[in-house]
């Protein structure tokens, strides 16, 4: 006995998982790049510096990603935009090999706050077609 309605409602719920894990996973990655930039690939003084502090705000939102915080993903695509700029001016600023770094950290913001965007549209669409299941975490 195969239910076609099903089928739309698997589909959707693929799409939220692929764009949560896409969010975690490119908040994860600037939280890397960040430390391992500042403190030992391309630090601004020999030894590294206190600029890798810059990652400590981007540690907040990951517990909300991770519990699936409907709230978290909406704050977040604003967040990321300090970072995307931070991103800009030091790729247009530094020299080899900061701004590769610089570049780097632009694609993941920019990959982060379209997996938010993304995440939040879905589910609220989801949300909108379902209104009698409930939503978890939103």
């Amino acid at each position: 006995m195969h239910n076609s309605t099903l089928a739309p409602q698997e589909n959707s719920h693929r799409h939220v998982t692929f764009t949560r894990l896409m969010a975690v996973s490119s908040l994860m990655g600037l939280i890397v790049l960040g430390l391992a930039w500042e403190l030992w690939l391309a630090p601004l003084r020999p030894g590294g510096t206190l600029l890798a502090l810059k990652v400590l705000p981007l540690c907040f939102p990951l517990t909300g990603l991770l519990k699936n915080r409907m709230y978290t993903y909406r704050w977040l695509s604003l967040l990321i935009w300090l970072y995307f700029t931070e991103g800009v001016v030091r790729a247009w600023g530094d020299a080899a090999p900061s701004n590769y770094f610089a570049m780097v950290e632009v694609f993941l913001c920019v990959v982060l706050f379209v997996a938010c965007a993304l995440h939040v549209r879905l589910r609220l669409k989801h949300a909108k077609e379902n209104p009698l299941i409930e939503q978890p975490n939103t």
